[in-house]
């Protein structure tokens, strides 16, 4: 099956700024907005993923809090653990 990449771009896009929380929204949108043109389709996949990771478990991977919740070591959890949000 061929995925259609600028399908899947318009899909994270959207996902990463409706969250449900405020903060997320801007975090993770313009966390997006700054690598998706970047992706390569395996890191756009992975992407997909992590927005699909509930909030505060993203909060805590972001913010360094220690947590039970584990996310894989791959490129994208690695570019929004550094990533540096500048409003």
């Amino acid at each position: 099956m061929k995925i259609n990449i600028e399908q899947l771009k318009k899909k994270i896009i959207y996902r990463s700024s409706y969250r449900g929380t405020k903060e997320m929204d801007k975090l993770l949108s313009k966390f997006t907005n700054e690598y998706i043109d970047k992706l390569e389709l395996d890191d756009l996949i992975d992407l997909e993923k992590l927005l699909n990771i509930d909030d505060d478990i993203l909060y805590n991977f972001y913010n360094g809090i220690n947590s039970n919740d584990f996310l894989e070591d791959n490129k994208i959890n690695l570019l929004f653990k550094n990533f540096k949000f500048n409003e």
